[in-house]
């Protein structure tokens, strides 16, 4: 039985993200045409949910992502918590295995087990889990709000993910991800187990 069904969807593309730039908490970027078409064909697929809240970062780029449904007048609340990692100095650059190999290898620190150890300039996994995790108290708090509609970001959602679902962050790379997928998760009031996983099928 269900006590709680999260619909969790990534932002749309950007045209930073169609560039290969690293986008983290630090930039605030617009959807592009793409992204405005995957917002809309989600909205489309999904508008008839009864969503009682949605829940976004405070970046403008999740926020456009389901501006559909909350047009229909759905509650919204921005949260800073829900907000993509900070890549520190990276942030804005164009990332290649050749350009960047210290980018790489904090990727694979991670995978190793490392997840306290921040980028440079920016945050760890560690610390992104300790900021989400009063907004997952919060959402769970909230019984009455059965169906609930969560944007934000990609590595931001593997941390989500890892947190909900009780896997070590070291193992969040698990937790594919692309512009405007969606994660179905149910709640029993003890654990989160997912119906859906990266599902794009409404994009195509």
């Amino acid at each position: 039985m269900s006590l709680k069904k999260i619909y969790l969807v990534r932002h749309g593309q950007t045209d930073l993200n169609l560039q290969g730039i690293v986008q983290g908490s630090g930039i605030d970027s617009s959807l592009n045409e793409t992204g405005r078409w995957q917002a809309n064909k989600f909205f489309q697929a999904y508008q008839d949910i009864p969503f009682d809240k949605i829940y976004t970062s405070a970046l403008q780029r999740s926020v456009q992502s389901v501006q559909g449904f909350i047009d229909l007048g759905i509650p919204h609340e921005q949260h800073a918590g829900l907000n993509e990692i900070s890549w520190g100095t990276r942030e804005g650059t164009r990332i290649t295995p050749e350009e960047d190999a210290y980018y790489f290898d904090m990727l694979q620190r991670w995978q190793n087990g490392e997840t306290s150890v921040p980028i440079e300039g920016g945050e760890s996994p560690q610390n992104v889990a300790d900021r989400q995790k009063p907004v997952i108290d919060l959402i769970l708090s909230r019984p009455e709000e059965k169906t609930i509609l969560v944007c934000m970001h990609g590595r931001a959602m593997r941390v989500l993910l890892a947190q909900l679902l009780r896997y070590p962050l070291h193992q969040m790379d698990r937790f594919v991800h692309h512009n405007l997928c969606l994660y179905e998760l149910n709640y029993t009031g003890s654990m989160f187990w997912v119906s859906r996983f990266a599902d794009v099928s409404h994009l195509t």
